[in-house]
């Protein structure tokens, strides 16, 4: 059998997004996403991924080490909830400050989906992404994955930038919990 993923953005998708989150204490994870990805993984089979941006260690507002504890915080709150992460990997550059060689790892690039499907043996075809920006779905997308809006805070902008770039989600969930109801409905061949 291979192994199928679910590709999840990181801040505003699992957690409340305050802008460059350094400090764990600051993490609060959002609705229905304990839940979900405990479904998923156990009653599916779900590897469970985390693919983000964290340029705010390349601007220098935070440094690798904030990043790695923000993931273990994370980790610890979804375990309490009976769910985990199984990995998580971030592009610390940023375009205005790296040369292109570096970036190549920042979504909207699949570059952090397809190392991660060669790592853990995970089938793209079978497999999903949930973000809340544009560039998660098109990284998704990019990757030949199915791909999820979540509505957030900026959700008119990230419409628009896929729709300028004539692209579209597979599917725009109200929340996280949504979004996970979608994939099992897509799974079984609902529509």
């Amino acid at each position: 059998m291979t192994t199928r993923a679910l590709f999840l953005d990181r801040d505003g998708t699992i957690n409340h997004d305050p802008g460059y989150i350094k400090d764990p204490a600051q993490v609060v994870i959002l609705f229905g996403v304990s839940e979900g990805i405990r479904k998923l993984k156990e009653q599916y089979g779900f590897k469970i991924i985390v693919v983000s941006n964290q340029a705010g260690i390349s601007k220098g507002l935070m440094a690798h080490a904030d990043v790695v504890n923000v993931n273990a915080k994370i980790n610890e709150l979804l375990s309490s909830e009976g769910a985990s992460i199984d990995a998580f990997y971030y592009c610390p550059f940023h375009p205005d400050i790296d040369p292109p060689e570096k970036t190549i790892c920042r979504k909207p690039s699949p570059f952090m989906i397809v190392q991660a499907a060669e790592e853990h043996k995970i089938s793209l075809s079978g497999s999903y992404m949930i973000g809340d920006k544009a560039s998660d779905v098109e990284c998704g997308l990019n990757a030949g994955v199915k791909s999820i809006l979540l509505h957030g805070p900026s959700f008119d902008n990230e419409i628009s930038t896929l729709h300028n770039l004539g692209k579209k989600p597979n599917f725009v969930a109200a929340n996280f919990k949504d979004a996970c109801d979608f994939i099992i409905k897509d799974l079984s061949g609902g529509n």
